[in-house]
């Protein structure tokens, strides 16, 4: 800790309001730190005495007047950090130092703010790692067995082409005292393992409940195998992991085959019902009360049409029969006579169509004439 002695504020030799010229820090009108009295009273000799030297940084203020000048005539960095900061550019009297400044966006129109992905500034993301890197594989230190990874630089093994639905996995190259248990250890920390078919010459089948657990056990493949601490050669063996082509598997890819299939078909089923147009109404049955209201339908021009169709479906239907014959004959006498009626109206609107384009004609060719 050190001890100022306060000296009091030298007076400024220039107004700081109209003063233009650069800012100089020097010693010239004394010391920026004063010096510190040592009391060397006979009370005070056996106190620890402390070095009078100023703090790092300090004795940097007292340098020539060259080396720490402000361009205060300039003042687009000041500008330029008050628009960083969100605030406007003003200068010490308080008048504007740019005019192009935009109080709504906070940042000036001709000067553009730092760049926080700038290096030194901020986080630069580092450059994307190339996707064609050789997997490293470590020492896997298990329980009762150690895994020691492959060369690198040998090539690897030749695979089987991958089964629809594979689950199951064909692991050779197994260790003689390898056991069940031991392999449930190596392989269960790939994923839930559902059944496992070990064979008497050093080989299994692993079964697993998910597809993707089958790529984490292909990992393995190439690892050397050494059970505890042993060098026996019956102790030891390299693993091959290859996919396995198994019936269950199989079978469960067919049925959800069919799953996906069924849904697709229900799906486009409840598309085409959403766009099908409607169903035209139901048409009744022929019945002697059917068969009068029908009769007083045929004769009104409004329910006409609606009428002669269901008439027409009742002879597609075949429900004429010699007791209703009579009935049938006298309501297509009916829809005979109107139709023949819609006819004439036809007929007579055609004509005088084509008297009124004639009448047109000489009217339009009279008009041009004159």
């Amino acid at each position: 800790m050190f001890l100022l002695q306060y000296r009091g504020l030298n007076p400024l030799s220039f107004d700081p309001s109209s003063n233009n010229e650069p800012l100089q820090f020097s010693n010239s009108n004394g010391p920026l730190v004063s010096d510190c009295p040592l009391e060397n009273g006979a009370e005070n000799r056996n106190k620890r005495k402390r070095p009078s030297l100023p703090p790092e940084g300090i004795h940097n203020m007292s340098m020539d007047s060259s080396q720490m000048t402000m361009p205060m005539s300039d003042p687009n960095a000041w500008a330029t950090a008050m628009n960083n900061l969100g605030m406007a550019p003003m200068g010490m009297t308080g008048q504007p130092l740019m005019s192009d400044f935009d109080s709504g966006l906070g940042m000036m129109t001709g000067i553009a703010p730092m760049n926080p992905m700038m290096p030194g500034l901020g986080y630069v993301p580092p450059p994307p790692l190339p996707q064609d890197l050789p997997i490293v594989k470590e020492i896997i230190h298990c329980q009762s067995c150690t895994l020691f990874p492959p060369n690198p630089h040998l090539p690897s093994p030749a695979m089987r082409e991958r089964p629809p639905g594979c689950k199951t996995v064909f692991v050779g190259g197994l260790p003689e005292n390898a056991t069940e248990a031991l392999i449930v250890e190596v392989f269960g920390q790939c994923g839930d393992i559902i059944a496992i078919r070990k064979s008497k010459k050093n080989f299994c089948h692993i079964r697993f409940t998910e597809e993707f657990n089958v790529d984490r056990a292909l990992f393995l493949s190439g690892y050397r195998m050494r059970l505890g601490s042993s060098t026996d050669k019956k102790d030891t063996g390299r693993l091959h992991v290859d996919f396995a082509q198994a019936r269950d598997d199989l079978y469960e890819w067919e049925c959800r085959q069919r799953m996906f299939a069924r849904e697709e078909r229900h799906r486009r089923r409840m598309e085409e019902d959403r766009f099908r147009p409607p169903s035209p109404p139901l048409i009744v049955h022929y019945s002697d009360h059917e068969c009068n209201q029908l009769g007083d339908k045929i004769k009104d021009e409004a329910a006409f049409a609606e009428a002669v169709r269901v008439l027409l479906t009742w002879v597609e239907r075949g429900e004429v029969n010699r007791r209703n014959a009579n009935n049938f004959y006298s309501m297509i006498q009916s829809s005979n006579s109107h139709i023949r009626q819609l006819m004439c109206q036809k007929a007579t609107h055609e004509k005088e169509m084509e008297e009124a384009k004639d009448k047109f004609k000489s009217a339009l060719s009279g008009i041009l004439a004159q």
